[in-house]
C-alpha cells in the first residue's frame, strides 16, 4: 500500500482494490492541574510512593460519600472557554460502571448525558503550514482509576491507588482529523492551549496527557456524504486504540491500524468494532476486548451528588482571567514584530518558548531574535534535553548579542562564536567579546591594505573575475581569512568591487 496526499485535508491510502480514506475522532484524557484529587482531600503528585495519596473515598470504603472539588470544575470551565466550547450552566454526574481491580467502587464518576462543556471547535495549524479546523463534541470531567503494576513478581499484580480519584478532562472531537499528521498536530494544539491556561502540565511521559483514536476507513467520497447527511453508516467501522502517551506512537498507531482495517476489508471480511492496543516494541495494535456501548456500562446518575449548576457571572469571571491564548498570540507576533505565520507558529508553540522570546526581542531586530531562539537557541536545548522552562541562558544575552550584530560590532558568523563562549558560562556576549578580541574590523584602511595584497598576490584569479564576476566570492573567503574573520563582509565586497572594476 502507498499513501498519496490529495489535498491538505485528506490522506490516501492505495489498497489492492483501489483508494481508501482515514476517518478519526480522538479522545484526549487530560489531567486537571490541581493539587488535590475530584472527590476527595487526597494529594495528587508524580513520584509518590504505591498507595500514599490514597484517602478512604479513593479506596472505595463503605460509607464514604465524595465531595466535589470546586477548582477543578473551575479548571474545566476555563479549558471549556480556550478551546471557544460551550459552558453548560447545568451538567451532571453519572456513574460509570464496570469492574476492574484498579477500581474499588465498582464504578467511575463521569459525565454522560450533562456534560460540564459543549461543542466548541479549534484552529490547527499542519506541518505543511495550511490551517484545519477540528470540532470539539464535548468536555466532560471524571475520576481516572488506579494502576496496575505486573513487573513486579512473575505470579502476581500488584494495585497502585495514587492515581485513582484523580480529576481528568476528556476532550471528545468529532471525527474531523483525516491524517496521522492531523492527528498529532491536533493533540499538540490541545496540549499548548491547556499549558497556556494552565489546566493541564500536558507531561506524557507521566501519563498526564494521552489519547484514545478512534479509527476508520471508508472509501473516497463516504466522508463528504457523512458530512452532507450525518449518517455514520457512509463511514467504517471504527477502532479505538487506548491511552497512547506520545506524539510519534499516535502517528505509528494509526498508520498500523488503518492498512490492518484495509487488508482485513480487501480479503471480504469485517472490521470488528473493539477496544485495541499499541504495542511500540512491535509497532502493530492488538485486541484489548469487544468495545462497548453506553448501555454496556449502566449509566445512571449518582445519587451522591446533585446536578452541578454554574453561575454566568462566575463564568464571566473565570473568562476574563483567561490568559492570551496560542492563536491569539501567533497573530499579534505577526502583526507587532513582522514575523512570519511560521516564525510565529514555532515562537507560540510552548509559551515559555513564546515568553522567552518577548523578552529577549524588546527592543531590538525581532526577526532576526526569532532566529536565534529557534534555530541555534533550540538547538542547544534539544541537545540537553533541555526545556525553554528550564533554560539557564538568560533573553538579555541573546538580546545584547542581536546588539552587537546590529551596530556591526561583530559579523554574524562571529556571532556564533561569540555565543559558543557564553552558553559555556563565559559571560555576557559583550565580555566575551571583550576577552577574545572578536570585535569586528570596520577600519576601511585596513580592509583596503588586505585586499590590495590579495590581488597582488594573484593577478591572473583578478583577471579572471571580469570574465567570472562569481569568481570574486575566492577572494571575499581570502579577505576573511587573513583578518582571522572579523572584516566587515559589506565593507569587504565594497572595496574588492572597487579594486576588481565590478
Amino acid at each position: 500500500m502507498t499513501d498519496t496526499r490529495t489535498s491538505a485535508a485528506t490522506f490516501t491510502i492505495q489498497g489492492r482494490t483501489g483508494a481508501w480514506e482515514l476517518v478519526m475522532g480522538l479522545e484526549i484524557h487530560a489531567q486537571v492541574a490541581s493539587k488535590a484529587k475530584l472527590f476527595s482531600g487526597a494529594a495528587v503528585g508524580f513520584g509518590a510512593g504505591p498507595n500514599e495519596q490514597v484517602s478512604l473515598v479513593d479506596a472505595g470504603f463503605p460509607g464514604m460519600l465524595p465531595v466535589l472539588n470546586k477548582f477543578c470544575v473551575e479548571q474545566a470551565v476555563r479549558t471549556g472557554l480556550g478551546l471557544n466550547a460551550k459552558i453548560n450552566k447545568r451538567s451532571q454526574f453519572d456513574r460509570k460502571n464496570y469492574f476492574y481491580p484498579d477500581l474499588p467502587t465498582g464504578y467511575q464518576i463521569s459525565q454522560l448525558f450533562y456534560p460540564i462543556v459543549g461543542e466548541g471547535v479549534v484552529e490547527v495549524e499542519g506541518e505543511d503550514g495550511a490551517f484545519f479546523n477540528v470540532g470539539i463534541e464535548r468536555l466532560h470531567l471524571e475520576q481516572d482509576a488506579g494502576k496496575l503494576i505486573h513487573d513486579l513478581s512473575p505470579t502476581e499484580s500488584y494495585v497502585d491507588l495514587n492515581r485513582a480519584g484523580t480529576a481528568l478532562m476528556e476532550i471528545v472531537s468529532r471525527p474531523d482529523i483525516r491524517s496521522p499528521e492531523q492527528a498529532v498536530a491536533y493533540v499538540k494544539k490541545i496540549r499548548t492551549i491547556l499549558i497556556y491556561l494552565g489546566t493541564c502540565d500536558g507531561d506524557m511521559e507521566k501519563g498526564n496527557l494521552r489519547a484514545d483514536v478512534n479509527v476508520s476507513v471508508c472509501r473516497p467520497g463516504q466522508y463528504e456524504k457523512f458530512r452532507e447527511t450525518g449518517d455514520f453508516s457512509h463511514l467504517g467501522t471504527r477502532c479505538e486504540i487506548k491511552n497512547v502517551n506520545s506524539f510519534r506512537f499516535i502517528a505509528q498507531a494509526i498508520n498500523y491500524e488503518a492498512r490492518r482495517q484495509i487488508e482485513i476489508l480487501e480479503d471480504g471480511g469485517k472490521v470488528d468494532q473493539e477496544t485495541r492496543l499499541y504495542d511500540p516494541t512491535a509497532g502493530e495494535t492488538r485486541s484489548m476486548r469487544s468495545k462497548e456501548e453506553a448501555m454496556d456500562y449502566r449509566y445512571f446518575p449518582d445519587p451522591d451528588l446533585l446536578p452541578l449548576e454554574l453561575e454566568q457571572a462566575w463564568i464571566d469571571g473565570i473568562r476574563a482571567s483567561l490568559p492570551e491564548l496560542p492563536d491569539d498570540k501567533r497573530r499579534r507576533f505577526m502583526s507587532q514584530y513582522g514575523l512570519s505565520q511560521y516564525d510565529a507558529g514555532v515562537l507560540i508553540s510552548e509559551q515559555a518558548k513564546a515568553d522567552w522570546f518577548e523578552a529577549a526581542a524588546k527592543g531590538r531586530d525581532a526577526k532576526l531574535v526569532a532566529n536565534w531562539v529557534t534555530n541555534e537557541l533550540s538547538a542547544r536545548l534539544a541537545a540537553e534535553g533541555t526545556d525553554f522552562a528550564d533554560c539557564k541562558l538568560p533573553p538579555a544575552h541573546v538580546a545584547e548579542l542581536v546588539e552587537l550584530i546590529e551596530t556591526n560590532v561583530i559579523s554574524s558568523k562571529i556571532a556564533k562564536e561569540v555565543f559558543d563562549h557564553v552558553w559555556n558560562g563565559e559571560g555576557s556576549p559583550a565580555e566575551v567579546v571583550e576577552k577574545h578580541g572578536l570585535k569586528q574590523v570596520t577600519d576601511t584602511g585596513a580592509i583596503e591594505k588586505a585586499v590590495d595584497e590579495i590581488i597582488a598576490a594573484n593577478p591572473d584569479k583578478a583577471a579572471a573575475v571580469a570574465e567570472r564576476p562569481q569568481a570574486i566570492g575566492w577572494f571575499v573567503g581570502q579577505v576573511m581569512k587573513a583578518t582571522g574573520g572579523k572584516a566587515n563582509p559589506a565593507a569587504v565586497n565594497e572595496i574588492l568591487k572597487a579594486k576588481l572594476g565590478l
